[in-house]
């Protein structure tokens, strides 16, 4: 411990200048006073410096980023904030100093002449058949399995409320993914895969299709909420498409019946399963100012379209884009549509 005390000192110095640095970025305490490091290190919990926004940590014994980010960020999935915060150092050493981010360094993602964007990837039937909206049980296992091999954070669809709020970073490398209509079919095939990589996902469901010949039951979908992975969310009471009025529908019948779409599935998902409903998804992807006046009325904070592309932080939460995933899509197609990282185009 002496000779980790040594070490530490002669860093003192410089953790004090970044401290100060940091300090400078965030308003003044009461009284005028500013960020301040504390010298050298304690034996009781390592910290050779603190300031509001970040603290410099030594890492002791058999730390790790991800039990550094529980100590200190109250979660050990937040280990990539610490690991961003220190690039050029891929795991935590000992004795050797991390910075740990207290609050978001970067929320937004934007960095020089870039921004980060989160795809949203759409899938509809996983498993056996060959239409366009059926993806084989091999491919999708080789494409969790690629994102899994490339480091990609496949995250949770509600993440992105902060996200889009400016206020929560999300990993530089994150998908989304979701699943439309509530077929059997997921259950069967893409939920034990899913479970294999510890995959998050949501599934929006329809609900007047509960209960037909090849739907998710909701003991099937009891289950699956009970893993912690699957997310059950809104796709509509009847999937009909929402901007196309019934013949001889009047203003006031067809806002009646919007907001029934938006308000029934919401009620019967929340009832049936005690899950809370946030998000919605268009059936074909549709929308207009009824329908997203029903969905701000019904408390939704996320809606989807089918529109491809990703999102950034200044997307718009009831229009998010999404990308559908077709069944004839090879591994280099599904690549294609992982972009995370674009850059700002020079206006003219």
């Amino acid at each position: 411990m002496q000779a980790l005390q040594r070490r530490a000192l002669t860093l003192a110095a410089g953790v004090a200048c970044l401290l100060a640095l940091a300090g400078c970025q965030t308003p003044p305490r009461s009284g005028g006073e500013t960020a301040a490091a504390v010298p050298g290190l304690t034996a009781r919990d390592g910290v050779l410096g603190r300031s509001e926004r970040l603290l410099v940590y030594v890492p002791q014994g058999d730390d790790n980023y991800a039990s550094i980010a529980q100590r200190f960020l109250g979660s050990a999935s937040r280990d990539w904030e610490v690991a961003e915060a220190n690039p050029g150092t891929p795991q935590a050493r000992s004795g050797q100093p991390v910075i740990v981010p207290l609050k978001p360094l970067n929320p937004m993602g934007v960095r020089s002449g870039q921004y980060q964007t989160i795809p949203i990837l759409c899938y509809h039937r996983v498993g056996q058949g060959n239409g366009k909206m059926t993806v084989s049980s091999s491919s999708f296992e080789q494409q969790l399995d690629w994102l899994a091999a490339n480091n990609f954070k496949v995250i949770r669809l509600k993440d992105l409320i902060g996200f889009l709020e400016g206020r929560q970073p999300l990993p530089q490398r994150s998908v989304v993914l979701t699943f439309d209509d509530g077929y059997a079919s997921y259950y069967r095939y893409a939920y034990p895969l899913l479970k294999k990589h510890g995959f998050p996902a949501t599934v929006f469901l329809y609900t007047d299709f509960v209960g037909a010949g090849d739907a998710l039951t909701w003991p099937q979908m009891q289950e699956m909420t009970a893993s912690g992975l699957v997310d059950i969310q809104s796709h509509s009471k009847t999937h009909s498409n929402l901007i196309e009025r019934a013949a001889g529908e009047n203003d006031a019948a067809y806002a009646k019946r919007m907001e029934a779409e938006a308000k029934v599935p919401r009620d019967v998902i929340e009832k049936r399963l005690s899950n809370e409903v946030l998000t919605y998804a268009y059936p074909f992807g549709d929308v207009n100012e009824v329908v997203l006046e029903a969905l701000a009325r019904n408390r939704y904070r996320l809606a989807g379209t089918v529109t491809p592309g990703g999102n950034p932080a200044w997307a718009q939460p009831l229009m998010l884009r999404r990308t559908m995933i077709y069944g004839s899509h090879d591994l280099e197609a599904f690549k294609s549509k992982l972009q995370t990282l674009r850059s700002f185009t020079p206006s003219s």
